[in-house]
C-alpha cells in the first residue's frame, strides 16, 4: 500500500520499521519537530524522525496542523492508500482524516474504549487492571472514539512496568499494523459502556504519599517508570525512587517511615514497602544496599510526606 507514517516517540519505531519491511510505500512520516534535550539544549529529532531518514523515507515536522492548507493540500496529493498513526502528538484535522482511500489508522496503547487519551500505558498499570493490549482503530474526530478493527491483548503481572508494557505494546502494534493492512476488517463501533481516560502526565504524577495503600504505591511506582519517575524527600534532598517490593510486614509506625535497617517503609495501610532502587542528587540510580553504604538511614526515619 502507498501510506503515510505519523508518528513521534520511540514507541511508533517498530511499526514504521514493520511497514517498511513488509514492503509497503511509506512515502512519508509525520513527526514532531526537533525538540531542545540535554545539557546543551541542542536540538534533538525524534525517534521516528531519526528511524525514517535511515530507512530514507522523506520527513515532514509541520508545528501544528489544523489550519494548515498548505499541508492539507500536500497531504491530499499524496494520493494515499492509508495513513497509520502512532503517538504522533499532533491533532489531525477531519480534512486529513478523510483524505486516504482507507481513512488515518491509529496503534493505541489500550484496550479501547477503556483508557483513551494520552497515557493509557501508564493508567493501566495505575489502575491494577489484569490486561492491556493495543488495538487498531479508524480515527474520527474524536478523542479516542473511532471504530476498531483489530485488537490484542496481554497479562498484566504484579510486577509489570511502564517500560516493559511499552516494549510489549510498541512490538504489539508493529505485527497488528502488518496484519490489519494485509487484509483490512470491517469497523465495529467501540462500546458506550466501560469508556475511562488516561490524562496527560506530569511531573507531579510522581510525588510519592506514604499515606497512601502500598498496592497504590507499587502500582504508582512501576507505572511513572521511567518517567515522570517517582520520588520522595528525605534529609530535605530530593530522592528518586526507582524500584519498590511489597512486604507481608505490618507496622503501626506514621506513613513513611523507615522501619528497619534496608530501607522497610511503612505505608498508610498498615503495611510496608521496600525501597530497592532508589537515587540520591546528582548520583545515577542505584540498588538500596548501595545507597546505604553512602548514607545512613536510621530506623525511625521519616520520608517526608507530599506537604510536610
Amino acid at each position: 500500500m502507498r501510506l503515510a507514517f505519523m508518528g513521534t516517540p520511540d514507541f511508533a519505531v517498530p511499526a514504521l520499521q514493520a511497514l517498511h519491511a513488509a514492503g509497503h510505500e511509506i512515502v512519508v512520516a509525520y513527526t514532531q519537530p526537533p525538540r531542545p534535550a540535554g545539557r546543551g539544549k541542542a536540538l534533538r529529532p525524534s525517534p521516528v524522525q531519526v528511524a525514517a531518514e535511515a530507512l530514507g523515507i522523506e520527513v515532514r515536522t509541520p508545528l501544528s496542523l489544523r489550519r494548515n492548507v498548505a499541508e492539507h493540500e500536500y497531504f491530499a496529493a499524496l494520493k494515499l492508500d492509508a495513513a497509520v498513526v502512532a503517538a504522533y502528538g499532533l491533532i489531525l484535522p477531519s480534512v486529513m482524516l478523510d483524505t486516504p482511500t482507507h481513512g488515518c489508522l491509529n496503534i493505541h496503547a489500550s484496550l479501547l474504549p477503556r483508557w483513551r487519551g494520552a497515557a493509557p500505558i501508564q493508567a493501566a498499570i495505575l489502575a491494577g487492571d489484569r490486561e492491556s493490549g493495543v488495538t487498531i482503530m479508524q480515527m474520527d474526530a474524536g478523542l479516542d472514539t473511532g471504530a476498531m478493527l483489530v485488537e490484542g491483548r496481554v497479562a498484566l503481572t504484579p510486577r509489570t512496568t511502564a517500560s516493559s508494557l511499552h516494549d510489549d505494546l510498541a512490538a504489539m502494534g508493529a505485527r497488528l499494523i502488518v496484519e490489519t493492512l494485509r487484509d483490512i476488517p470491517l469497523p465495529r463501533p467501540q462500546p458506550e459502556e466501560g469508556v475511562t481516560y488516561a490524562a496527560r502526565l506530569t511531573r507531579e504524577d510522581g510525588r510519592l504519599h506514604w499515606d497512601k495503600t502500598v498496592q497504590e504505591l507499587d502500582r504508582q511506582v512501576r507505572a511513572m517508570t521511567p518517567w515522570p519517575g517517582t520520588f520522595t524527600r528525605l534529609a530535605g534532598q530530593t530522592i528518586k525512587i526507582g524500584a519498590v517490593m511489597p512486604e507481608h510486614v505490618t507496622s503501626s509506625a506514621a506513613p513513611g517511615t523507615v522501619v528497619d535497617d534496608r530501607l522497610l517503609v511503612a505505608c498508610g495501610d498498615g503495611t510496608t514497602l521496600r525501597i530497592t532502587r532508589l537515587q540520591r542528587p546528582g548520583r545515577g540510580m542505584m540498588e538500596a544496599d548501595a545507597f546505604l553504604r553512602g548514607q545512613d538511614v536510621p530506623v525511625g526515619t521519616r520520608f517526608d510526606l507530599p506537604h510536610a
